[in-house]
């Protein structure tokens, strides 16, 4: 049957989900959104291909997916999203773009960037207003620090000693393109930018440079880190928490050639 492929960016709240893919148990971003479109469809099944399939409790302010609806419905991007949005209620999930695209393009596989923002709020004081939006750090860190310990990941490198265990990638090489750290009071903020990441790669890195941060290691150790190729080497995984998945590039950006909202 012939499709229209809509390109839709998206907006959620990572807490009440089991990821972005459709799981055996739990509830998955990616249902939420396809019984949402088969209702915009009449009944008809809407698969769906996102950018990156975020873990369970990660955010998304940017995460990208293209939707398949049957040709011939007459949809408009507002449309879309309205209705999308409409049928995804209560769930903390939201369209806010939506653009028609080349049945060729591609979600995943057309990206040719990926930026994340891990949010870090570093006081002694527990969290009454973003609980399982950011991680509480209670010692005091060094950000000065944490940026020297950065750079010696970016570029093109092994990323073995960032990676999961259970990551299926089968090059471990990827090329880091930006990694900063940055303070605003109490609030730390590390952006990544690559056109793809590794399996739980920006949350070890985040892990990594918080030991450093702290005091525990010594910037130019992550160098050696790196150099080991081995997850055993590196710090801890940093909670899911206060990652989010902020913007994916393409070019052309199907979404600046958007109609303006109406």
């Amino acid at each position: 049957m012939p499709v229209e492929r809509w390109a839709v960016r998206i907006e959620y709240d990572g807490r009440p989900f089991v990821g972005w893919q459709r799981q055996n148990t739990g509830l998955s971003v990616q249902q939420v959104l396809e019984e949402a479109a088969g209702r915009l469809a009449a009944g008809r099944t809407v698969p769906s291909i996102t950018a990156g399939r975020t873990d369970a409790g990660v955010h998304a302010t940017g995460q990208v997916a293209h939707l398949d609806f049957p040709e011939g419905t007459g949809l408009t991007g507002s449309k879309i999203r309205d209705a999308l949005n409409f049928h995804m209620k209560p769930h903390p999930v939201a369209i806010l773009q939506a653009a028609p695209v080349d049945p060729a393009w591609n979600a995943r596989f057309s990206a040719n960037r990926r930026s994340y923002r891990y949010r870090i709020v570093n006081r002694r004081g527990r969290l009454a207003l973003d609980e399982g939006r950011v991680w509480l750090v209670k010692r005091p860190l060094d950000t000065d620090a944490m940026n020297s310990a950065a750079r010696h990941l970016l570029g093109r490198h092994d990323f073995t000693s960032f990676r999961a265990s259970a990551c299926q990638a089968r090059n471990p090489l990827r090329t880091l393109d930006r990694l900063a750290v940055t303070r605003l009071g109490e609030d730390i903020v590390i952006e990544a930018e690559a056109r793809s990441f590794l399996h739980h790669q920006v949350r070890n890195m985040v892990g990594t440079l918080k030991l450093v941060g702290e005091g525990t290691w010594p910037p130019d150790r992550v160098a050696e880190v790196l150099r080991a190729c081995d997850r055993r080497a590196a710090g801890p995984t940093a909670p899911p928490d206060g990652l989010y998945l902020t913007a994916v590039g393409y070019d052309p950006d199907p979404f600046r050639t958007e109609a303006p909202p109406s």
